[in-house]
């Protein structure tokens, strides 16, 4: 089946990146995300990509860390995410690069708008680190930025559950699932799907979302054809 969107851009939790390991890296479930993501780029999609930071730091569970200080030790959390990711999509056959918002020495490249555009000319896979390069601003908030500026078709949240519901289906057996939400619905029913500011972002830029669950099989793949069990976030 033909690919639904040309230029998309997936964000990656880190704890999806952890797997099992709860920690660090699962190479297993990182191989399994670069061989979907090569078939995307095989057939002419460019990806975008943003990991979050979870699966070394969550710095706002310590009151003992200045929330500056913390947010920072998870921008680098991300940057060590995207790089190690980076390359496990290289070993599958892919190019890619890595962009930073603040330099990183010769690690990754100073972000703007023409240098992702010219990567995805080159059919590299283009990797958003270092969140938005400023604290209080959450992975998902960077997400939603970095696809208004690159304007992408949509963005793809992978996720450990499968779609959006209305109370929390590990603590409430009867949840309901969506298939399809309006970002208005998330925003004034505060279902914590992303952040407040993230999800205005999208709102007032018409960028639409996909959520769905990472550990479906090919789950990357059918998303981007447009077949998923996951919930379609509408403007």
């Amino acid at each position: 089946m033909a690919a639904k969107y040309k230029r998309i851009l997936l964000k990656l939790s880190g704890e999806a990146l952890a797997g099992a390991n709860k920690t660090g890296f699962d190479e297993a479930v990182c191989l399994g995300i670069a061989k979907q993501v090569k078939k995307l780029v095989d057939d002419g999609v460019e990806v975008g990509v943003v990991t979050g930071g979870g699966n070394f730091w969550r710095g706002r569970s310590s009151e003992n860390i200045d929330r500056t200080k913390a947010d920072q030790i998870g921008m680098l959390a991300t940057v060590m995410n995207c790089i190690y990711v980076s390359e496990i999509f290289r070993s599958v056959g892919m190019k890619t690069n890595v962009l930073t918002p603040f330099e990183c020495g010769s690690m990754t490249k100073v972000f703007s708008k023409d240098r992702a555009n010219k990567y995805f000319e080159k059919g590299m896979v283009v990797f958003f680190a270092g969140g938005t390069g400023h604290p209080y601003f959450s992975t998902d908030t960077t997400t939603v930025l970095r696809a208004v500026e690159i304007e992408a078709d949509i963005i793809l949240l992978a996720k450990s559950i499968d779609g959006v519901y209305d109370s929390d289906p590990a603590v409430n057996p009867e949840a309901k699932k969506f298939d399809e939400i309006s970002i208005d619905d998330i925003i004034n029913k505060r279902l914590g799907v992303i952040d407040l500011t993230a999800a205005i972002l999208a709102m007032e830029n018409k960028m639409p979302m996909m959520i769905f669950g990472l550990g479906e099989p090919d789950s990357i793949i059918h998303t981007v054809e447009g077949v998923t069990q996951g919930t379609l976030v509408t403007l």
